[in-house]
């Protein structure tokens, strides 16, 4: 599975799922640090990616379009460092990563991580 990192999330984040063997991009490697949202999204489509955020507008772009990919993660934990959010991701890939594949959202809260399958309703 491929990852794309937004722009909230620590840089150093995506050296370290990469030393884990998780393909892994954070947005300002490629210059994309100051992208919309909604070509971020369509980055992630393009490149099979799973878009990774703290922006709820991930969730809100996809449900006004309909579509069926990119998957996002968003994470709705502020101040993670970099080890914390990698552990985090990881541990979410391994609990939704069939979701993943077919295209959803998830929501990656302290206490629970929720799913929801592309596309979705309004």
């Amino acid at each position: 599975m491929k990852l794309l990192l937004d722009q909230g999330l620590p840089r150093s984040t995506a050296r370290l799922l990469r030393e884990t063997g998780i393909d892994t991009v954070h947005v300002s490697e490629i210059g994309y640090s100051t992208s919309e949202d909604a070509v971020i999204l369509e980055r992630g489509r393009e490149e099979d990616s799973t878009v990774v955020t703290l922006d709820a507008d991930f969730h809100t772009l996809l449900a006004l379009s309909g579509a069926t990919s990119p998957s996002v993660i968003r994470i709705r934990i502020e101040g993670l460092k970099g080890e914390t959010a990698a552990n985090l991701i990881r541990t979410v890939l391994m609990q939704c990563e069939e979701d993943l594949k077919q295209g959803a959202v998830v929501t990656v809260e302290r206490r629970r991580i929720r799913v929801r399958r592309l596309p979705l309703t309004l």
